[in-house]
């Protein structure tokens, strides 16, 4: 569902106008996926649901629907052809499944639009938000390091022979099928470093004909997870007129003001976040370590203060729940007015 035939300039522009001035980004996928019961310990992580569980990964999408989220980000963050290539699968059927994430959360949004057509009020009186708004698919595209399933995309330490024509040719055919796929935009989470932020810019001014956002991971509250200069990897997003939005996601809350605040020296663009549970991820073990993390309570906490200071997209990445959406959605002033409480 495109909000309207404008250009790519005015798309977030006019989606964040009918949201009130701030939209929500939908939650962790991956981890919402593991908590129903799917087992994700394969490197293609949330991507096998492609395979085996559309049926459960339409529901997240769903679920965060009904809880409040204006934005789903498909399953695709780990989907590559060359990873589905090594599972055995041929070129085709690999772009196949790139294209079937975007159908996954466009009919989620459908199902979704036909119960808020069906409910004679904004609200289901179990805590279900049944509003019918404009909501977007970003179609997500995971870094080089994820594909590698090595927790390099936490570190962005690609090796000293890394270069930027590699890292464009091995997105690009993936890039060119999710821009042709329905999705309404591209969603490059967690860049690591400074030199893949630079291939999807450049990627981008192939002929891609969706907007795009940016988003970084720093550890450090200060600079990207490899050591590159935040500030500098955002004025590459700037420079590029197909991004449409720059921010950050799978950071803990506690480093996102002083985050928003290096961004805001550099861009107009709108600034997003969606950070993690604050929860620390052992890429060794791959596992996340209990009692690490950030309470509901307390990650909504900072939302106001966050869109105060810069933010009109909030959301939450690994470890956050639709009741963390539910609850940025009711925290927002702007968007809960209407609903009434669970």
């Amino acid at each position: 569902m495109r909000l309207s035939n404008g250009t790519v300039d005015t798309l977030m522009s006019d989606f964040l106008s009918k949201s009130g001035g701030v939209a929500v980004i939908d939650g962790g996928l991956a981890t919402e996926l593991e908590r129903h019961g799917a087992d994700l310990n394969d490197p293609l992580w949330s991507a096998k649901c492609l395979l085996t569980s559309s049926d459960l990964v339409r529901q997240v999408h769903l679920d965060y629907l009904e809880a409040g989220a204006d934005i789903l980000i498909t399953a695709s963050y780990q989907a590559t052809i060359q990873g589905f290539e090594a599972k055995g699968f041929s070129q085709e059927e690999s772009e196949a499944m790139l294209k079937r994430s975007v159908d996954i959360a466009r009919e989620a949004r459908d199902v979704y639009y036909e119960r808020c057509r069906e409910s004679s009020t904004d609200s289901g009186g179990d805590g279900r938000i049944l509003k019918h708004r404009p909501i977007l698919v970003a179609a997500s595209v995971g870094s080089y390091g994820a594909y590698l399933a090595d927790g390099s995309e936490y570190s962005g330490d690609y090796g000293d022979a890394m270069n930027l024509e590699f890292l464009k040719s091995f997105h690009r055919r993936r890039v060119q099928v999710l821009a042709e796929s329905g999705a309404d935009l591209i969603a490059f989470e967690t860049v690591p470093n400074k030199l893949e932020a630079q291939a999807y810019a450049e990627l981008l001014d192939e002929g891609i004909n969706i907007p795009a956002w940016f988003s970084f991971n720093s550890k450090d509250g200060v600079n990207v997870v490899s050591g590159d200069s935040l500030t500098e990897c955002a004025t590459i997003a700037d420079s590029c007129q197909k991004v449409v939005a720059v921010g950050i996601n799978c950071t803990p809350p506690r480093f996102i003001s002083g985050l928003i605040q290096s961004i805001k020296k550099v861009t107009d663009k709108p600034i997003l976040i969606y950070p993690n549970s604050g929860e620390t991820y052992d890429a060794e073990l791959k596992q996340w370590v209990k009692n690490t993390g950030v309470p509901d309570v307390d990650f909504v906490s900072y939302v106001n203060k966050w869109c105060e200071i810069g933010a009109s997209l909030v959301g939450g990445c690994c470890r956050t729940t639709p009741n963390t959406i539910r609850a940025i959605f009711r925290t927002l002033p702007t968007r809960s007015v209407s609903i009434s409480p669970a």
